[in-house]
Formats: C-alpha cells, sequence, structure tokens
C-alpha cells in the first residue's frame, strides 16, 4: 500500500487516460451504433431491445467464469488484450458498411463478442485498481475513473450525433475502434506489479465460482447493494433500447439534436461524479450509498413527461438529476465492495457483482424491446422510470442505513 495520493502515482496517470479514451469511444459508439440500426438498418422496437441486449449479454454468458480466471490472470495484460479484441470488432462495422455487405445480424454479433470483451476488461480493471493506487486511496481513484466515464457519457453521445451528421454512422463508428486501440497503449505503459494470481491448483471451476458467489451472497450489505443495481439497471437498459425511438420518432429530433439531448442529460452524471468524494466525507461514506440516491433518482419520473418544444428539457433535467445520484452511488457501492474483500478474492466478487448487475441489462433491453411493441415508446419509458425509483428498496431495508463509514473508518 502506498502512502501517496492517487494524483502522485504515474501508474494511475496512465491507467485513468487509457480509461478516459475507452469511455469516449465507448459512448460515441452506444450512439452511433443504434442510430445506424434505427436510420439506415430501420430497425424495429423489438430489433433496438435485441442490439441493447447483445451488448450485455456477456455478462449473463461468461460473468462467473470470468471471475476465476481473473483471479489466476495477470490483469493488465488481460485489459490490452480486451481493448485490442473490441477495436477490431468495432472496425468490421465501418469497413462492412462501406462494402455495403453490413446487415442487423452483424451489428448483434459484433454487440455480443464487444461485451464479452468487456467483461473482461471490467472484472480485471476494478480488481486491478487497488494495486495500483492502494486501498486507502480507493475513493479517491474510484471518483476520478468515474468521472472519466461521466464526461464521457456527455461528450460521447454529442460527438456521436455530430459526426453521424457530418460524415454518417458508419464512419462515425470508426471512432469507437480508435478509441479502445488508444486505450490499449496507455496501459501498456504501466509499470507497477501486480500481487502474483492465485495458484491454479486442481480445484474445479465451479468450485471457484462458487466460493465467490457465497462471499457476495452471505453478506447482507452486499445482497442489497447487489438488488438495488440490478434492478436500476434493468430499468435503465429498458430506458436506453427506447430512448433512441423515442427522440428520433416520437419528437422527431435529427441526429445532431439526439446526441445534444443525450449528452446534455449526462451533464448530472459528470457532476456526481466530481463530488462523489466530497459527499462522501461529508456525509460519510455508507451513508452515501442510500441517501442521496433517495433524494435524486426520484427525477427519472420527468422523462416520460417530455415533449415537443420546451418539454424536452424535463427528459433532460430528469437525466441530470438521476445520473448525478447514481454516479455518488456508484463511486460508494464500488469502494465498498474492494475495502471489504480480501485480495484473492476479488476477481471473483467483481464478477459475482458484475453477472448479478449487468446481467440484469440484456434482460432489460429485451424488456424494453417487447414492451414498446406492446405498449409503445412512452408507456415503456413510464415503467422504466418507476422501477428505478423503486430500486431504492433494498438499500432502505438494508443495515446499510445504520452505518456511516466504510469499515476500518474512512478510504477517502
Amino acid at each position: 500500500m502506498r502512502g501517496v495520493t492517487v494524483r502522485d502515482q504515474r501508474a494511475f496517470t496512465n491507467l485513468w487516460a487509457g480509461h478516459t479514451v475507452g469511455q469516449l469511444g465507448t459512448f460515441v459508439g452506444q450512439t452511433v451504433v443504434p442510430l445506424l440500426a434505427a436510420t439506415a438498418l430501420a430497425a424495429t422496437p423489438l430489433q433496438m431491445g435485441l442490439l441493447t441486449a447483445a451488448g450485455t449479454a456477456a455478462f449473463l454468458l461468461v460473468g462467473l467464469p470470468a471471475g476465476v480466471w481473473v483471479d489466476h490472470l495477470r490483469r493488465r495484460p488481460l485489459m490490452v488484450g480486451a481493448d485490442l479484441a473490441r477495436a477490431v470488432l468495432l472496425l468490421t462495422v465501418p469497413v462492412c458498411w462501406w462494402l455495403d455487405v453490413l446487415t442487423f445480424a452483424q451489428l448483434l454479433v459484433v454487440a455480443l463478442l464487444v461485451s464479452v470483451s468487456t467483461v473482461f476488461f471490467d472484472v480485471a480493471s476494478q480488481s486491478y485498481l487497488p494495486s495500483v493506487v492502494g486501498r486507502a486511496n480507493l475513493v479517491s481513484g474510484n471518483s476520478r475513473l468515474q468521472s472519466s466515464m461521466s464526461v464521457a457519457e456527455v461528450v460521447g453521445p454529442g460527438a456521436g450525433g455530430g459526426l453521424t451528421q457530418l460524415v454518417g454512422a458508419a464512419g462515425a463508428a470508426l471512432t469507437t475502434s480508435l478509441g479502445y486501440l488508444v486505450s490499449a497503449i496507455f496501459l501498456l505503459r504501466i509499470n507497477v506489479p501486480e500481487s502474483p494470481p492465485a495458484p491454479r491448483g486442481h480445484v474445479r471451476l465451479r468450485t471457484k465460482v462458487a466460493e465467490g458467489l457465497r462471499f457476495v451472497f452471505a453478506d447482507r450489505t452486499l445482497r442489497a447493494i447487489m438488488m438495488c443495481t440490478g434492478m436500476s439497471n434493468l430499468a435503465w437498459a429498458m430506458l436506453v433500447s427506447a430512448q433512441i425511438l423515442f427522440l428520433t420518432r416520437d419528437l422527431a429530433l435529427p441526429a445532431w439534436a439526439v446526441g445534444v439531448v443525450l449528452a446534455a442529460g449526462g451533464v448530472g452524471g459528470v457532476l456526481g461524479a466530481l463530488t462523489a468524494e466530497r459527499c462522501a466525507r461529508r456525509l460519510g461514506h455508507v451513508r452515501t450509498l442510500w441517501l442521496v440516491p433517495l433524494v435524486t433518482w426520484p427525477a427519472a419520473l420527468l422523462v416520460p413527461l417530455a415533449g415537443p418544444g420546451w418539454l424536452i428539457g424535463l427528459f433532460v433535467v430528469g437525466l441530470c438529476i438521476r445520473g448525478f445520484g447514481f454516479n455518488v452511488f456508484n463511486v460508494a457501492q464500488v469502494s465498498y465492495r474492494q475495502v471489504i474483500c480480501p485480495d484473492r478474492l476479488l476477481g471473483r466478487m467483481n464478477a459475482s457483482v458484475r453477472f448479478v448487475v449487468w446481467g440484469a441489462m440484456p434482460l432489460g433491453g429485451l424488456l424494453g424491446g417487447l414492451l414498446g411493441t406492446w405498449i409503445g415508446v412512452r408507456a415503456t419509458l413510464w415503467v422504466c422510470c418507476v422501477a428505478m425509483v423503486a430500486a431504492l428498496l433494498p438499500l432502505l431495508l438494508s443495515p446499510l442505513v445504520r452505518l456511516r463509514e466504510l469499515p476500518g473508518g474512512p478510504t477517502g
């Protein structure tokens, strides 16, 4: 454990830079690829739901064994390999478009394979951070990484919409591939010794997976965090599968305006990530987990009230306030998990949590597509925004409401 602040560490600077560039490419892609499907390929609401589901399906398919593999492999090389795989996969989208052979089926396959790479990258990244910054700096490190993700969430959709307007969605998709390539280059510059991977031994994969699941589900606070995050992610995936159609068809916005609206809606997330550490110091690291969401998440109910003209502002304000609260919550809950988990189980703990909370997203994407077909897009927005508010219940009924600080005192 290092006795220096996160900002003094060159290794963290490279990790932070790689994370930032990769996230920017991701959020450009999350706007460009659905726009490509909705406009050039005339995707239906159900197809948009399938595309959203494919983007996170790997957390259900390989999420649990990925944690075991991460615990038995060097984490930085695994992250570099995942970045390079995502770069190559996404490069096929503009290439096939320019050759006039791109199909919706290919978009689904690319989204699924990219999600497999993302599983390994994300689990390895969360398990690698304690080696880079030390456990005493986890809140600070997570806050900075979340800040970069939130900035990318604002800049990416606007850039994606603008690039789509200028050079077409296929050309704009190239930005996502380049983002992952640059991310890999930054990660290669990190020179921090990792803790030796756990020996593989002769224990079955199923037994090792079960050990991680037992650690997570045996703890009442971790169960509450997982249930809350999983319900919230399910609702968010429903919203993502419907929002592009809502903005382009119900509100008749052009591509550049869709990018601007989504970017503006992400401003609250940036503010949340930038102030998460300060909130944790003033409110208490654990109290922040439930109090900030309780105050902010109900603002999501403004989203389905949006309409043409000035009423589009309700969409933006609802996403802004909810995004602020979710990012403060996310920094606090990730830091809590990293602090209470022993290093040998970090990969399996993170994978077990991701299996639940990200595994809910493909289900949400499919559900959003089905609801959009059956009851309409605006009604679907109502369902998912009410579900976001209901996701608070596991936190409010858990032992977390009686705690103030992380185990062993504050870590920020």
